[in-house]
């Protein structure tokens, strides 16, 4: 006799649905790094399983996150409260989806107009609402990214580091 109904595999494979289902619900989108606010730090410490010194500098804080890994982001928070830029140093890249948060878009658009862009080119793209700088080589790589109209008064693209 053929049976095609199995209550064993079938309460199996509904456990492993109901386990997908659970791990696909979990995985919810970063927020947005730059341009965020206080909690998509946190949400950035936690992505990277890193840990953060906070300094104050006047007007806003600086929020070095250091991976496990050795590379440093550096996010700039405003006295509003809001993430205006983003640097980092290391032997790393950092997840730039992560950081650059909703200007992620913007940076790829841009970064595909670029005529040079991958191998050892330093990337400087200016765009009205979007600023990125990278460069560096194997294991000692460098960045920042800002929106220029975020910028706090009385600071400059040279201070973020």
């Amino acid at each position: 006799m053929i049976r095609f109904f199995q209550p064993r595999a079938s309460c199996t494979w509904l456990r492993l649905m109901a386990v997908f289902a659970l791990v696909a619900a979990s995985c919810h989108p970063a927020r947005a790094s730059l341009g965020g606010d206080r909690t998509s730090i946190r949400t950035d410490q936690t992505h990277m399983n890193a840990r953060i010194h906070v300094n104050s500098a006047g007007t806003y804080e600086v929020h070095a996150i250091q991976s496990p890994g050795g590379t440093v982001v550096n996010e700039y928070l405003s006295s509003t409260g809001k993430v205006f830029a983003v640097a980092w140093h290391g032997p790393f890249m950092p997840d730039l989806q992560q950081i650059l948060g909703t200007y992620f878009q913007q940076y790829s658009s841009a970064l595909q107009a670029q005529e040079h862009h991958f191998g050892h080119w330093p990337l400087n793209i200016q765009q009205t609402g979007l600023v990125v700088q990278t460069g560096g080589h194997f294991r000692a790589y460098s960045g920042r990214a800002f929106v220029p109209a975020m910028l706090p008064a009385g600071i400059k693209a040279e201070n973020i580091q």
